[in-house]
C-alpha cells in the first residue's frame, strides 16, 4: 500500500520517494471516492503544491461534477488507467467544441493533452474512472479561471441541470464523430 498523508478527503500525498501503484492502492482510491461528497480523489506523486512537476493519480466516479475551467499558462495530460471518461472542451461562449472519449476499451484515446488556456471539464462515463494526470508545477489557485457561464459546485439544481444538458451534448457529439 502506497504511504501518504491526507492533506483532504480528496487530497492525499504520497510520502514516499519512490511511488508504486499497486491494484490494491487504485481498490482502495475507488474506496475513498465512493465515500467523499465529490465523488473523487486523487493521490499525489509530487512532494508539495511548489513542485514543478505535478502528477496524480485520479479517481472519480460516475456523476463527479468537475466545474468547466482553463488554466493559465499550464499545459495538462491524461493517461487512462481504468474506466471511460469524456474530456469536453468549450469555446469561450460555453458551446462543445470537441469531446476526447479516453478509456482503454476499443475506439477510445487513451492519452490526451491539452497545451492551451481552453475550458474544459471532465465527465466519468464508467462507474469509476482513474486516470494519470501530469501538469506544471506550482500550483496557484488564481492560475484557473472558471467557466463563467458553468454553475458552481455546491449549486446541486443547476449542476444537475447543467450535467443532464452536457450529457445530450456529448451524446450529440459522439454520434456525429462516428
Amino acid at each position: 500500500m502506497v504511504e501518504f498523508t491526507e492533506e483532504s478527503k480528496e487530497v492525499l500525498y504520497s510520502t514516499e520517494a519512490v511511488t508504486v501503484l499497486h491494484p490494491s492502492d487504485v481498490e482502495f482510491l475507488k474506496g475513498a471516492a465512493r465515500l467523499n461528497e465529490r465523488k473523487r480523489i486523487r493521490l499525489c506523486t509530487h512532494p508539495s503544491i511548489d513542485d514543478t512537476l505535478h502528477e496524480m493519480i485520479i479517481v472519480q466516479s460516475r456523476g463527479c461534477y468537475v466545474r468547466p475551467h482553463r488554466h493559465l499558462r499550464k499545459s495538462e495530460s491524461f493517461h487512462a488507467i481504468e474506466g471511460e471518461l469524456d474530456i469536453v472542451l468549450f469555446d469561450h461562449e460555453g458551446d462543445v467544441s470537441r469531446v476526447i472519449r479516453l478509456g482503454q476499451e476499443n475506439g477510445c484515446a487513451v492519452y490526451y493533452r491539452l497545451g492551451t488556456p481552453t475550458y474544459h471539464t471532465v465527465v466519468p462515463q464508467s462507474e469509476f474512472v482513474v486516470f494519470h494526470e501530469t501538469t506544471n508545477g506550482p500550483f496557484r489557485r488564481e492560475q484557473t479561471e472558471f467557466a463563467p457561464w458553468s454553475p458552481v459546485e455546491n449549486s446541486l439544481g443547476e449542476v444537475e441541470r447543467y450535467l443532464s444538458r452536457l450529457g445530450k451534448h456529448i451524446d450529440e457529439w459522439t454520434k456525429e464523430a462516428r
